[in-house]
């Protein structure tokens, strides 16, 4: 028996079908700038050995074929990142110095804004030769997070430290010069799907964070068998 119409079915369906449109247009609306932050800024200005092709990693050895390429995604502020540095640091430097490895360590702000002040000036130390110096010196003198110890005059101060006496140093650190970078930084470790500190590569396989993380024997047989 065929059943009769329902005269109010055209304004439901009329209804329904607005309610799905306003939905969706406030899931475009707030997928947009998450879509648009995920964009690098390629008129950032970045610091010395940065390499865009490289998502824009400070990289060592950039030129050297038929070595372990080895990417560190850290922040700064992580104190698992202090216990990975502390045990592979000397390791990873000599790999470095001895062009026995391809090294990029990629700076994430994953903490906050004192994760993006010590970003920033890593940069800023890197154009003065000093990348791997200062990030030495952070680590061994790593607070505990947020705790506003990381300030501008703070990493102007490490200098010192640092044996950096070029004025262009503070000024970088002051104008914050490298921010831009950061995020694109940032957005490059996103597209990787980077929701951790530390996570390293290894020729673009994921080390095992169980074992290599905390065991130089076990990253040097990671790094071996590469």
């Amino acid at each position: 028996m065929a059943q009769a119409k329902n005269p109010a079915g055209g304004k439901d369906n009329f209804t329904r079908n607005l309610v799905i449109a306003v939905v969706l247009g406030v899931v475009l609306i707030m997928l947009v700038p998450t879509l648009i932050s995920k964009k690098s800024n390629t008129n950032a200005a970045i610091p010395s050995s940065v390499s865009v092709e490289d998502g824009y990693g400070m990289v060592f050895n950039k030129d050297v074929k038929d070595v372990p390429f080895i990417e560190i995604y850290e922040d700064f502020q992580c104190p698992a990142c202090q216990r990975f540095e502390g045990i592979t640091s000397e390791y990873i430097e000599d790999l470095i110095n001895t062009k026995k490895a391809k090294v990029a360590y990629h700076m994430l702000s994953f903490l906050g804004a004192e994760s993006q002040l010590a970003a920033n000036a890593a940069g800023c130390a890197a154009d003065q030769g000093k990348f791997l110096q200062f990030h030495k010196l952070l680590y061994a003198n790593q607070p505990p997070e947020n705790s506003g110890a990381w300030t501008s005059s703070y990493f102007t101060t490490l200098s010192l430290g640092l044996g950096i006496s070029d004025n262009a140093y503070d000024k970088c650190i002051a104008n914050n010069e490298y921010k831009d970078w950061v995020v694109n930084v940032a957005n490059e470790g996103a597209k990787r799907n980077i929701n951790s500190t530390p996570t390293v590569f290894i020729n673009g396989k994921e080390v095992d964070r169980n074992k290599a993380y905390n065991s130089l024997a076990e990253f040097m047989l990671a790094v071996s068998k590469a």
